[in-house]
């Protein structure tokens, strides 16, 4: 088997379980082959080793059994990052590039204002604290979680991709942040007790469900962030949350409580679906 029969195989046996058969067939055989997309198509008659050929026949298999492709190799993009990612966060997607890019456009109209402070809420993996450092090189970027696994991740993944720009620390939302922050940014858990059994095998079965669950209606832990930030923010400070695609009015209503003067909008995604709600205060 050559390198182009390979990913023949394994976009064949990727395409029952994968949207992107091909593209999947293809990070695997650069993982195993540790090689980037060039190689392959340059050396597409090249054979493969007896080895590297059952070697591949695993991770295909993993694969088609819904694990993450992510998780397999080790990695993901997430803007230009290469980040190291494992079962113990979310891998990252789209929509919470754009709620950085929410974020970013509106803490870069704060000007260069003196000792800026921003707060990832739920870092997971650092993607989102991670690209804050990179976009806002004059703030400062602090990261938490409650999960000992995620911020290892992330404590690597800053470590590697913004040295020395990011502050880690446990916690419960914001309970370990003692001093008022700028700007808020949270990709908290937002799956609804209903939506559970019907999420993809590969993300019910292989990401945290800490992540994932957010009770009843999505809003558990928003609403204890929301409810937490009103003593954590100076003035003229602003939230950014990632949302389900259902939850845009309740989300609003949620953050009306306890910001009854902000202006608070509701943002789509990429595909039109509410995603994000922007809080700024007055």
């Amino acid at each position: 088997m050559n390198i182009e029969a390979a990913l023949a195989y394994g976009r064949s046996q990727l395409t029952p379980s994968s949207p992107t058969p091909q593209l999947d067939a293809r990070l695997l055989l650069e993982h195993l082959l540790d090689v980037p997309h060039s190689y392959l198509i340059v050396h597409h008659n090249q054979p493969l080793t007896a080895e590297q050929t059952n070697a591949y026949h695993q991770l295909v298999a993993r694969a088609a059994q819904a694990e993450p492709v992510p998780y397999i190799i080790g990695h993901a993009p997430f803007f230009d990052f290469d980040l190291h990612v494992a079962p113990g966060v979310l891998i990252p997607r789209p929509e919470t590039e754009q709620l950085v890019e929410l974020a970013v456009t509106w803490a870069k109209k704060r000007g260069t204002e003196a000792n800026l402070k921003a707060v990832d809420v739920g870092t997971g993996s650092g993607c989102i604290a991670i690209a804050l450092a990179h976009f806002l090189p004059d703030w400062t970027i602090t990261a938490v979680d409650i999960s000992p696994t995620a911020l290892a991740i992330a404590q690597q993944n800053g470590a590697r991709l913004a040295p020395g720009r990011l502050q880690l620390r446990q916690s419960n939302l914001l309970q370990a942040i003692e001093q008022p922050v700028d700007l808020i940014v949270a990709n908290l858990p937002y799956v609804t007790r209903g939506e559970w059994q019907a999420l993809a095998d590969g993300v019910k079965l292989y990401e945290p469900a800490l992540a994932l669950d957010g009770g009843v209606d999505g809003l558990d832990l928003i609403r204890q962030l929301l409810q937490q930030a009103t003593t954590r923010l100076r003035p003229s400070a602003a939230i950014f949350l990632e949302i389900g695609w259902q939850q845009g009015n309740i989300a609003k209503q949620a953050a009306q409580v306890q910001f009854p003067q902000a202006e608070i909008t509701v943002l789509p995604d990429f595909a039109g679906h509410d995603r994000m709600v922007k809080i700024v205060i007055k």
